[in-house]
């Protein structure tokens, strides 16, 4: 049973260093107050890591 996040954008990526560009860009997140759903794997935990003071993380299963 793969427990699923959902990944809310609550800060601009804007006047941010490249790599935390790309790594939103790697989630799927593109305009503010946009969300999206990922299974919880290591390489989605460690991309929530580097950008967690951009975005709000909530477990939904």
């Amino acid at each position: 049973m793969s427990t699923t996040v959902s990944i809310k954008l609550v800060r601009s990526a804007i006047n941010r260093p490249e790599r935390q560009k790309l790594t939103l860009q790697a989630l799927g997140l593109k305009r503010l107050n946009q969300s999206v759903q990922h299974n919880l794997t290591p390489q989605i935990e460690g991309m929530i890591s580097k950008v967690s003071h951009l975005v709000v993380v909530e477990k939904t299963s």
